[in-house]
Parts: structure tokens; C-alpha cells; sequence
């Protein structure tokens, strides 16, 4: 009998599983959108439902079970990914709500606050006044998107006893509890996430400092008493229930989860390109896991602090490795909202009706109409006095301020839809600029990224794909499957969790772990920089107003918040 793994993979929007044999290769695969939740008066305000995330989940095992006929017996294994959303349930596993009103804290359906979710900014603020060392693992700054500030959000909006009942979880440690009704954490869920200091452990002093000492004197029972590794089993696998549920064998190995960009990195930096790689070059290698934000992940034999950069995370992925976690908080958020909201957008839907085309794909033809019409050899000549800044919805990294605000200099009385692709292609350029941004912070901190290995949808995008090789000078590889790479990550954890044998030490486990890696991941495509002399002046030009624009918004909120004073 062959042996099969699933990977689980819970983005924003949507749950997808995959069926892969030991080699990578795909038997099935089916995806099933999740619901979101907005709040009308509040637009930092994004909520979702495990049960809902749960069902999702179900449905896509069964399909993929159904597509392939492959039996339940042959599937050895199963990984979990997810985004890294804030999940609440009692003591039995039933969802808490964490609506903002009379419900709060009561059993509810809306239990997750996703991770885009904004409403814990002051609860942010708080935190990164203390100068705890908790934030010397953060980049110097926690992000409002993390789990302690929503927790310590709702400790401060919810009835103590309603409170107190709580289990709180990040979102891929949720799943694996769910299905195998054991609470034990994940590294990579705790370290990056929730405050959980590499070598030291939870910080009491800390989390009475800010409020929650609940947390400290139940013994950290509401948050994570034991954690694991990336892929090593948790609990006993299935439970009988949740066997049930996803139509699988009770006892199936559930490997410890991992956050859906940690995920991508193991789908994606193992990839040959001639030789087969090994550990030690994964530390040359960016992730970057694109889909409605992006993240930007590298590993590192030792710990290197960067700015503004979340990190560094010690097990997250490797026991004894380190890793740094850069990301922009809205990356496809950020194209689709361009688009969308552009007068002519309704012209270009109804365009790419007529002729049969994606809408990419016309606005591609118009920005080569446009620059033959004005005598330029590329979009970026095109657009060389117009400039974005995109942080539409807050930096993430490595300014790592949440009230940064997207700009754009240069614009023209221009509606049409002409305006609309010039304006697209900025959208992307200010993307590849940030990520720059982004290396270059993470290189002059003591790392040597050499190139970047890309997962998640923006990975189609060739326009998006070229300006990152040409504005970060590096060439960037794309993933065999742009939109596989994430769940198969998850799968590698199943497999994992199938063929550990007994306690493994260090090398021994990162030995195992690499190998299936290298095993699973197919080639992947290299895209070289390829921009003209010209161009590279260009983008260096674009590159240092980029810098700018972020040090004059600072200094124009400081003399307004001087003026208001």
C-alpha cells in the first residue's frame, strides 16, 4: 500500500487539504472558502468561527478522500497550518464569543479574532511601553496582530469569570486540539506569537505587569503548559470524534502545527535548483508566503535581532535554529483594494468579459500600449514621477508601526482606464520596494540572503515576480505550485509526525526533517534579475523616495500631534 499525508492549510478566506504521496506529488486537493465577519461602525474589527473553519476542514478531507479513492488506512499522517488568529474556547472546547457587547465571553460562534483584526492598538501600546524583554524578541516592538495583545483585550472588556474559563490559542494549535483533544502547544505558535521567550520561557513579571496576571497564577494553564517542535506528534493522533468528522482512522499521527508563512517556508526553501540542497544553505534562503499580507522568513544557525523585524525565534521550525519574521500587512489586500475601488474598475471587468481575458492579463496589454505610445521600454520609466508608500493598513516590518498610512505623490486628473493600470503597476512596485526594505534590514543585521523563494498566490503574478528580482537584486524561485507550496508544508508535518521514532535529539530530528523536505519539494522556477542599466536607476531613485517618504509621514504626524496639543 502506498502511503499517503494531508495538509490542512487555513488562510484568511478559505481551508484547503492536500493528498501528496512521499514525494510531493498531489492526488487531491479541494478548497472550501471560511467566513469572515466585519463590523459595520468599525473597521478594525475582523472575527471567525472554528466550527465554521472546522467544517470547512471536513469537507475538503472528504473531497480529497473522494478524488483520489485513496483509503483512510493509506493516509499515515496529517499537518495542520493556519493563520495565526487568536482562537478562544472553554475548558471543553467550545467556542467563546469575542464579539465586542452583552455576548462577550458567553458561548458564541464568533470565538477567533483574526489576525488583521486591529481593535488591541492601545492594548499594543501598553505592552511596548513596558521594555520588557519580551520585546527584545519582537524587534524592539509587538505588534497589535499578536495574540497577548488581544488577549489582554478582552481580559479588559470581559466579565473576570466569563474570563477566567478561557482557553486561548493561536489558531494552528486550536486545529491540532480539535483533533486530538490534547491542549499541548506548538513552538512556532508560542514563540513567534504569544510572548513565549526563547530559552527563559513565559515571563510572569510581564504579563502582571500589563494585567494578566490570571494567566500567571493559573500556571499558565489559559495559554500553554508543554509545547513541541514543529511535526512531532501530538496527543495520541485522532480522536475517535474528530476521526469521524474528517473521515479518517482514529490514531492517525497529527503533527505539532505551524503558523500558515512557516508553513510556506517548508513548502518552498528545500527546492533543488542543481545540487540538493542542505540545512545549513536554508540560511541564505527567504520565504516569502504572499497571499492577502506577505511574510518574509529566514532561518539562522544563531540568534540575529533586527529592528523592527519580529524575532529572533528560537524551535520554531528546527530545534536549535533561529528564525526572523518580516511582513507586510497588506500585500494582495492592497491590489485588490487599488483595483476595486478605481472608477474604471467596472470597465475593466466588463472588458475582460468581452474578450475572454483576466483582467491582469488586459492590464498588462494597456501598460504596453501606454508605453509605446510614449516612447519608454518599461512601466517603471512610465510612472517615474509617480510614487506609493502602501502601508494602507499599518507597518508591520521593519518600521513596525501600526499607524503608518499608504500615499501616493503624483497623480493626475485621470480616471480612465489607462489610470488604472498605471496605477496597478505602482501597486506592485511599492510591494517590491517594502520588500526591499525588508531584505536589506534583515542583511545589514548580520544576515546574507542571497535569494528568495516565493509561495502563495501573488507567486503567478510574472509582472510582481520580476520587479522583486529587479528591485532586490536577487534572483527569486518560484514554487512548482504557487498555490500548493503553503499546504504542502503542512504536509511534511504529517509525514513527519508518521516516522518519528522515539525521542530525537537535535540533529538527529533536523537530519529527518530536511530530508523529507528535500524529498517532498519539486523545482521550482528562477526568475533572474533582468532590469536594464537604466531601470536599475530607476528603482534605486524610487527606492531611496521610498525611505524618504516613511521618515517625512513620521515627522508630519509629530508636528500635527504638536499642533493639536
Amino acid at each position: 500500500m502506498n502511503h499517503y499525508y494531508l495538509g490542512i492549510d487555513v488562510g484568511t478566506g478559505s481551508a484547503r487539504a492536500t493528498l501528496v504521496d512521499r514525494h510531493g506529488k498531489v492526488a487531491a486537493s479541494a478548497t472550501v472558502e471560511t467566513t469572515t465577519f466585519r463590523d459595520t461602525s468599525d473597521h478594525r474589527i475582523f472575527e471567525q468561527s472554528t466550527d465554521n473553519i472546522w467544517a470547512a476542514i471536513s469537507s475538503t478531507i472528504k473531497s480529497c478522500l473522494q478524488t483520489s479513492q485513496i483509503s483512510p488506512d493509506a493516509v499515515k499522517g496529517l499537518g495542520f497550518d493556519a493563520t495565526c488568529s487568536l482562537a478562544v474556547a472553554d475548558n471543553d472546547g467550545n467556542p467563546i464569543q469575542v464579539t465586542r457587547g452583552d455576548t462577550l465571553g458567553q458561548l458564541g460562534d464568533r470565538n477567533i479574532i483574526l489576525w488583521a483584526d486591529h481593535r488591541a492598538e492601545s492594548q499594543a501600546d501598553l505592552i511596548n511601553s513596558t521594555g520588557s524583554i519580551v520585546l527584545d524578541y519582537v524587534g524592539g516592538t509587538m505588534s497589535l496582530e499578536m495574540e497577548i495583545p488581544k488577549v489582554l483585550w478582552l481580559k479588559q472588556h470581559m466579565d473576570p469569570a466569563l474570563f477566567a474559563r478561557c482557553q486561548f490559542f493561536d489558531l494552528p494549535d486550536f486545529l491540532t486540539y480539535r483533533a486530538t483533544g490534547d491542549v499541548t502547544r506548538s513552538c512556532c505558535s508560542l514563540t513567534c506569537k504569544c510572548s513565549y521567550v526563547p530559552n527563559k520561557g513565559w515571563q510572569g513579571d510581564f504579563f502582571k505587569q500589563i494585567g494578566l496576571e490570571d494567566l500567571v497564577s493559573n500556571d499558565y494553564k489559559q495559554i500553554g503548559q508543554k509545547l513541541l517542535a514543529a511535526g512531532i506528534p501530538v496527543g495520541n493522533g485522532l480522536t475517535k470524534q474528530a476521526a469521524e468528522e474528517l473521515g479518517l482512522i482514529a490514531g492517525t499521527p497529527v503533527g505539532s502545527g505551524v503558523i500558515d508563512a512557516y508553513a510556506g517556508w517548508l513548502g518552498t526553501i528545500a527546492a533543488r535548483q542543481t545540487d540538493t540542497p542542505t540545512l545549513s544553505e536554508s540560511g541564505h534562503r527567504l520565504a516569502a508566503v504572499a497571499g492577502t499580507s506577505t511574510c518574509h522568513i529566514v532561518q539562522s544557525p544563531t540568534a540575529v535581532f533586527v529592528p523592527g523585524v519580529w524575532g529572533p525565534y528560537k524551535d520554531a521550525i528546527f530545534r536549535g535554529w533561529w528564525m526572523n519574521e518580516g511582513g507586510q500587512s497588506s500585500t494582495g489586500q492592497l491590489i485588490d483594494f487599488i483595483l476595486t475601488t478605481h472608477p474604471a474598475y467596472p470597465t475593466l471587468v466588463e472588458r475582460g468579459k468581452e474578450q475572454g481575458k483576466n483582467i491582469f492579463v488586459i492590464l498588462e496589454e494597456l501598460l504596453s500600449t501606454l508605453q509605446t505610445q510614449e516612447g519608454v521600454a518599461t512601466p517603471t520609466e512610465l510612472l517615474k514621477d509617480v510614487h506609493m508608500y502602501p502601508d494602507f493598513h499599518g507597518n508591520r516590518s521593519p518600521t513596525a508601526d501600526p499607524r503608518m498610512r499608504g500615499s501616493i505623490s503624483g497623480l493626475a486628473l485621470d480616471s480612465t482606464l489607462n489610470d488604472l493600470a498605471r496605477k496597478y503597476y505602482l501597486t506592485l512596485e511599492s510591494i517590491a520596494l517594502q520588500t526591499r526594505h525588508i531584505v536589506d534590514s534583515l542583511n545589514a543585521a548580520g544576515h546574507e540572503i542571497t535569494s528568495i523563494y516565493m509561495s502563495g498566490g501573488q507567486a503567478k503574478n510574472s509582472r510582481l515576480m520580476q520587479l522583486f528580482a529587479d528591485t532586490c537584486g536577487m534572483p527569486v524561485v518560484l514554487p512548482f505550485d504557487h498555490a500548493g507550496a503553503v499546504v504542502l508544508g503542512a504536509a511534511m508535518l504529517g509525514r513527519f509526525a508518521a516516522e518519528v521514532e522515539g525521542e530525537m535529539d537535535e540533529k538527529t530530528s533536523g537530519e529527518a526533517l530536511w530530508r523529507i523536505m528535500v524529498e517532498m519539494t519539486q523545482p521550482g522556477t528562477l526568475v533572474a534579475p533582468n532590469a536594464s542599466p537604466k531601470e536599475k536607476k530607476l528603482l534605486e531613485a524610487k527606492y531611496k523616495i521610498f525611505r524618504e517618504t516613511i521618515e517625512t509621514q513620521k515627522r508630519w504626524r509629530r508636528e500635527m500631534e504638536e499642533a493639536s496639543a
